[in-house]
């Protein structure tokens, strides 16, 4: 009975690992995909073109076609998503005061410093 209680107990460690390794691996995720949707936003902000944002998100889909050994493919889009985004042309071209604030760009007036 004590040997079967102590393999229970064997078991149960072994699920609550694979649960925290499952609860930091969403967190991951989820952090990323935070990442991503900020990009997104300060693009829209900038009024990027439905044209160009279709291929940014098309060369990511191309580029995670065959996925890597060893990492999973969710994080693996949203990771390269995310340097698509951070690559686009437009959030270097604008200062982030501009980025996160549209009024300033319908005004050509406003002259950034």
């Amino acid at each position: 009975e004590l040997q079967q209680k102590v393999e229970e107990t064997e078991v149960l460690k072994m699920e609550l690992q694979m649960l925290e390794t499952e609860r930091v691996r969403l967190s991951l995720v989820e952090e990323k995909l935070m990442d991503v949707l900020q990009l997104l936003q300060q693009l829209r902000d900038l009024n990027i073109s439905k044209r160009a944002l279709g291929k940014i998100l098309l060369s990511t889909l191309e580029s995670c076609r065959d996925p890597q050994p060893g990492k999973a493919q969710l994080f693996e889009v949203l990771d390269t998503l995310q340097q698509e985004l951070t690559a686009c042309e437009l959030l270097h071209k604008q200062p982030m005061e501009q980025a996160q604030s549209p009024q300033s760009l319908s005004n050509p007036l406003v002259i950034s410093c």
